[in-house]
């Protein structure tokens, strides 16, 4: 029997108009968009819908748009095939709150309003420090371990060989960049970002994210969930409480995460929201399992033939 993974997409998958077509051809999406509206009180399906780019990339709206719309890809696949099913969900740092409401540890209004107030504290972390970040490509994680010891930048995330990303103040980051291409990396980009994310810089995010999160019933999953930060599955209610703030500043340990669970016996994944980051990171992982992703109605289509096959 086929073992199947869902993975939720992260931030910087945003584009204005995601979800726009399943909402207006599906009247169970639309009414997700409204009820999410509901629970936040403004009107989050407009900067998902119509944006401007610049209210979308907003640190605060970005991660509670793309949580919904992940959630809706999530509930359009059990609503179109309601046998699948999936051994254990992971998501790419706010996407784990996705996956873990997935799984059934928070309802989902109180995960979309906790990642609502997580995007806050973040932004407000970004307004207080001069952080950026940056990809290499490239270069394996141990030799850039080293480059971050010497520029004083972390090590942020680690998608899949030959992609990491680092993360710090503006000055380290370019140096750790020119640092990088003399140790081998192929390019080192610098990312258009609000601030440094998975870096100590994001310090001050978290005793606000633990309040919040402590205000939140949680409950243990009914399927493992994949921690970012151990790239092992939960263990418990209070250490889902610390991991995800501990997450805030640690390094997002993704190619592990998925290595994990191809160990366990998955073979399928399935990408749901925005974007196609972490099925391009899969193929670059491993190319023998199966890859589906749910973004759109096309992308819905194809994966619900698949999956019927």
């Amino acid at each position: 029997m086929t073992k199947t993974a869902l993975v939720f997409a992260g931030q910087g998958a945003q584009f204005v108009g995601m979800g726009k077509d399943l909402a207006e051809n599906l009247p169970s999406a639309e009414a997700w968009f409204a009820r999410a509206n509901d629970a936040l009180g403004y009107d989050l399906t407009y900067v998902c819908f119509n944006g401007p780019e610049t209210e979308l990339t907003k640190t605060e709206h970005a991660q509670p748009g793309i949580f919904l719309v992940s959630w809706v890809a999530f509930e359009l696949l059990k609503e179109r095939l309601p046998a699948l099913r999936f051994d254990a969900t992971a998501g790419l740092s706010l996407g784990e709150f996705t996956a873990l409401t997935a799984a059934g540890v928070m309802s989902f209004e109180d995960g979309l309003r906790v990642v609502r107030q997580r995007g806050r504290f973040m932004q407000e972390a970004c307004e207080t420090t001069q952080g950026t970040m940056a990809a290499i490509i490239g270069l394996d994680a141990e030799p850039m371990r080293e480059v971050c010891g010497q520029t004083g930048v972390a090590l942020a995330n680690l998608n899949c060989p030959g992609q990491l990303v680092i993360s710090g103040a503006a000055e380290g980051i370019a140096k750790a960049c020119e640092l990088a291409k003399t140790r081998g990396a192929r390019r080192a980009v610098p990312l258009v970002v609000a601030g440094a994310y998975h870096s100590p810089l994001m310090a001050t995010a978290q005793p606000k994210l633990r309040a919040e999160l402590d205000q939140i019933p949680m409950q243990m999953p009914a399927v493992s969930v994949i921690s970012n930060v151990t790239a092992a599955p939960h263990d418990g209610v209070e250490s889902m409480r610390m991991r995800l703030v501990e997450q805030v500043t640690a390094s997002v340990r993704w190619e592990d995460s998925m290595r994990y669970l191809i160990a366990q016996g998955f073979t399928r994944f399935i990408e749901l929201g925005p974007g196609t980051a972490l099925s391009g990171f899969m193929k670059r992982i491993d190319k023998q399992v199966q890859v589906l992703n749910v973004a759109d109605l096309g992308s819905l289509d194809n994966a619900i033939k698949s999956l019927s096959m």
